[in-house]
């Protein structure tokens, strides 16, 4: 095998932890892809012959990757007038194939990633790396330009807001259809009292129309006012919906199958909807790989 080769079989080893990385970091499956496209780049120009642990070596350069990445992102201001909401992962039915299952171990879930996108970007990738994949804060260090101590107190930041922001989800995912089918019924039959029958009373419902819709808005919360705003918005909408997994949880797509115009993903906690996330954007869902 050639050293090209060999190279190109190590990568695709690693891809799916990669890609794992990478959406964690960016929220987003095309920029992740991104982010993998300049990391063989950087491995294909490099000498390994004296690197001992490649997946270690590939993580960090992801990582330095992504992390050039969102600050690229913050210095351009890209800043949404109403709610950021990630590129779902979507799929039709409970199987995700072996990549998917990579991208979402750990539940990362839609109102997780809401979280760590207010995080600083060497925040979430000290929080990232070392929480979700392990990887020590001596090798976290010199990709943020600090020492292993102040990348452990980065991390410890980033975990402080993530555990005071992001829901802890029900792990049930039978019990979660279930909650999230009565949602989209009462919304169907215009029923308010059966929506806030399943709605926290402090429910938050975010919408992601894009950055230049004038549809942008801020979050709107409170069961009362989530329910009166499903009921004159989103009643058109329900007829059309069909049951979908959306980042691992249990929500639905409306639409067709090769082309969705709305994505609607939840977060159920405590037995009760605490998270809406309504993702309409044109730009993500246009690459959205639905899985039957």
């Amino acid at each position: 095998m050639s050293e090209q080769g060999f190279e190109i079989e190590q990568f695709e080893r690693y891809r799916p932890h990669l890609q794992a990385v990478a959406y964690r970091m960016l929220g987003s499956v095309s920029e992740a892809e991104d982010a993998l496209q300049e990391a063989w780049l950087r491995l294909s120009r490099a000498d390994t012959a004296a690197v001992t642990n490649l997946g270690g070596w590939l993580t960090t350069v992801v990582g330095r990757v992504c992390l050039d990445m969102l600050r690229a992102r913050r210095s351009r201001g890209e800043d949404y007038v109403g709610s950021w909401l990630p590129e779902p992962i979507v799929s039709l039915d409970e199987e995700t194939d072996p990549e998917q299952e990579a991208m979402l171990a750990d539940s990362v879930g839609l109102a997780l990633l809401v979280v760590l996108e207010t995080l600083a970007p060497a925040e979430r990738l000290a929080f990232v790396l070392h929480d979700m994949f392990a990887v020590p804060f001596e090798e976290i260090a010199p990709i943020v330009g600090r020492t292993p101590a102040a990348a452990r107190q980065l991390a410890s930041r980033g975990r402080r807001r993530v555990q005071g922001a992001a829901p802890n989800p029900d792990a049930d995912l039978t019990r979660q259809r279930e909650i999230v089918d009565a949602f989209l019924a009462a919304s169907r039959a215009g029923d308010f009292e059966a929506l806030l029958a399943v709605l926290d009373p402090d429910v938050v419902f975010r919408v992601d129309p894009g950055r230049a819709s004038p549809l942008a808005r801020p979050p709107i919360t409170g069961a009362p006012a989530v329910a009166r705003q499903v009921l004159s918005r989103g009643s058109r909408l329900a007829p059309q919906a069909r049951p979908a997994l959306v980042n691992g949880t249990a929500g639905f797509i409306v639409g067709p199958d090769h082309r969705p115009f709305a994505v609607v993903g939840f977060t159920v906690a405590r037995g009760r909807i605490v998270t809406i996330d309504l993702i309409t954007d044109p730009d993500k869902l246009r690459g959205l790989a639905v899985h039957e």
